[in-house]
């Protein structure tokens, strides 16, 4: 279905697009940082669809076809130094425009999946707004906690250049991020990801967003209390060579969620390769499962599973 826009409140309104038949439970994708929904392949959207669900893919706000918010970005010692300062909104509110979003198109309770940013967001959902959330997958993210989950120094040059407002410099730039916190032990398709920044700059190329993106990260700071308080079924996905977010931020993230089943995936990266699209989708299929399966009054959550 082409693509659609919907007003979520607080002026904020986000772009979406749908696939599968809207009978069926849906499925929300969350994407992350600096990301646009169209990160989240076609191809893996209809996979998705085909298994029973309908599909829902979006761009937060800050990103894509989404509203942009106004007001100056943060300066990178401002990020550097970690300033709550410096944001002008938190994952608390990109949660909210999520709810918003399910709400108003009246496609709740979802099973929800996110990405890096987009897991911390879907987690977020969850805790606060756990009536719009049956099932949570969570990929290559963490839970805000500075020993956890942190990204190796050598990548920050990568992500302080000065954001490139040319085409090519802006293609050139994604390549050169894919290719340091992607999947450096399995197969990946350079393709996709020229492909990707292409159509990313010609959406919508905003300079700004990521920045407040990420200074909303930093300012919501650490969310482990939040995370306990999560009570649907959990399945946490994270790539062992992840340099981004590191792995410790997966087994983190299972620890703090009760019942929470942990996938680490073999020479998976910060990134989603075609090649582990079957093991992720189905850990979504299962994590839906397990939201439709009585569980006895009483019963405790199964214990966390490292796989």
């Amino acid at each position: 279905m082409p693509e659609q826009f919907c007003d979520v409140g607080r002026d904020i309104t986000l772009c979406y697009e749908t696939f599968g038949d809207p009978a069926d439970p849906t499925v929300l994708l969350i994407m992350g940082l600096a990301t646009q929904m169209i990160a989240w392949h076609e191809d893996f959207c209809r996979e998705l669809a085909g298994r029973g669900f309908q599909v829902v893919r979006f761009d937060n706000r800050d990103i894509g076809r989404s509203t942009h918010m106004k007001g100056r970005p943060p300066t990178v010692p401002q990020l550097l130094m970690r300033s709550k300062r410096a944001a002008g909104y938190t994952l608390a509110a990109m949660a909210a425009d999520t709810a918003g979003l399910l709400r108003t198109l009246d496609l709740g309770p979802a099973h929800v999946v996110g990405a890096s940013m987009g897991g911390m967001i879907a987690q977020t959902l969850a805790a606060f707004h756990p009536e719009h959330v049956s099932s949570l997958v969570s990929i290559m993210s963490n839970t805000g906690s500075l020993r956890n989950g942190q990204p190796s120094p050598r990548l920050m040059p990568s992500f302080l250049r000065r954001p490139p407002h040319d085409r090519e410099e802006y293609v050139a730039q994604v390549q050169r991020v894919f290719e340091a916190i992607g999947s450096s032990g399995l197969p990946r398709d350079g393709d996709d990801i020229r492909t990707l920044a292409e159509a990313s700059f010609d959406r919508n190329h905003d300079p700004a967003g990521p920045g407040r993106q990420l200074a909303a990260i930093i300012a919501s700071g650490d969310r482990t209390a939040e995370l306990r308080g999560i009570t649907v079924p959990t399945l946490v996905i994270h790539g062992t060579a992840d340099h981004l977010v590191a792995p410790s931020g997966g087994r983190a993230t299972a620890r703090a969620i009760p019942g929470a089943r942990l996938l680490m995936i073999e020479g998976m990266g910060h990134d989603l390769p075609r090649v582990i699209w079957p093991q992720v989708i189905d850990g979504i299929v299962e994590t839906a499962a397990r939201a439709e399966e009585p569980r006895a009054p009483g019963a405790s959550a199964p214990a966390s599973l490292q796989g």
